[in-house]
This record gives C-alpha cells, sequence and structure tokens, in this order.
C-alpha cells in the first residue's frame, strides 16, 4: 500500500510517497524512508488528527511530522488586529 510522508518548513515542504507493507507503523515507515531521526519533530499527525509511533497505517495516509509553534497563534492575531487599518 502507499502512504505519504510530508514534513514542512517556512516556506518550504517536502513530500515522499512511500509504499509499505499493510501492518506498517507509523514509525516502520519513517524508518524505512530514513526519516526516523530528523531533528526538532514534536509529534505526528494522519491527516492532522494526531497520531503515535505505534499507529497503523492505511491505504492512502498522509502521515505529517509536526514541528513545534514558533509563535502562540492567539498572540500573533491579537498583534495583527491592533496593526492600525486592520
Amino acid at each position: 500500500m502507499r502512504v505519504e510522508l510530508l514534513m514542512a518548513w517556512p516556506r518550504r515542504h517536502q513530500s515522499l510517497q512511500v509504499d509499505v507493507a499493510e501492518g506498517t507503523t507509523l514509525a516502520q515507515a519513517l524508518q524505512g524512508a530514513g526519516w526516523a531521526d530528523i531533528e526538532g519533530v514534536q509529534g505526528y499527525a494522519i491527516f492532522g488528527v494526531m497520531a503515535g509511533p505505534g499507529t497503523l497505517l492505511r491505504e492512502g495516509d498522509r502521515v505529517e511530522l509536526l514541528r513545534p509553534l514558533q509563535a502562540d497563534p492567539k498572540d500573533a492575531r491579537r498583534r495583527r488586529a491592533s496593526r492600525p487599518g486592520s
């Protein structure tokens, strides 16, 4: 079965399609793709839903490697709203 691995940084991303056997876990897919030891990964999601390394993958899943937030979204919104002309 085929799954997609996705990693994003500000202004760029990397996506990789990998073929895995049925019953493959998220951790096994990352290991097979050489993405298991990427620094700065805080967690994982499948189609935006939090997932753990032991999560079994299904055909067509999109695994997202999550980085820590660089700014609190609420604070960023307050700053934008307080600008003149907003």
